[in-house]
């Protein structure tokens, strides 16, 4: 199944995993889907980012056109929902693997907005925010107002905020050595 949405996220370095969850529970009510170790594998593109996420909770195949730029930003996004196993070898032969992001995941849900608590292998401790539009209902002023306030919320300074993807970031490291 293909689903095309728009998202406004934020992706942020996470001080206190323990201190969001409990905001995230006790004071918004936050629905708690599962954790999900993920592998997202990266494929190299002409522009934006395709990536294969297997996982037990998500798996799917997300391309994704998105500014690098701090705090709330526009993603353009198109899903194709539980490929096909064989997907990863025939991507991998066909394009050629970026790089790959090994990552625990801690799932939440307040209405439309996603949260991720993710440990991610190599880097360390992060908050994802996605505010989803998947039907064209909401609308992307509608959706920056959430990630603003959830921002607020949950107390992310403008010092925590990352621009990149967790594919820039394991990037970096690796030339960093």
């Amino acid at each position: 199944m293909t689903m095309k949405r728009v998202n406004i996220e934020i992706k942020a370095s996470c001080r206190d995993q323990n201190k969001v969850r409990e905001v995230l529970l006790r004071s918004r009510s936050a629905v708690f889907i599962g954790e999900d170790h993920q592998v997202d594998t990266y494929f190299k593109v002409q522009c934006g980012r395709l990536k294969l996420r297997e996982g037990n909770i998500e798996k799917a195949l997300i391309y994704y056109e998105r500014e690098d730029a701090q705090g709330p930003k526009k993603s353009e996004v198109i899903l194709y929902k539980d490929p096909a196993p064989s997907l990863k070898d025939i991507l991998t032969k066909a394009l050629g693997v970026r790089v790959v992001v090994d990552k625990q995941r801690e799932i939440y849900f307040i209405d439309n907005v996603k949260f991720h608590l993710d440990t991610v292998q190599g880097l360390g401790s992060f908050i994802e925010i996605e505010a989803i539009d998947d039907n064209g209902s909401i609308g992307e002023v509608r959706l920056l107002v959430q990630c603003k306030e959830y921002l607020s919320l949950l107390e992310i300074t403008d010092d925590q905020l990352i621009a990149g993807s967790y594919s820039d970031l394991v990037l970096k490291t690796e030339t960093d050595y």
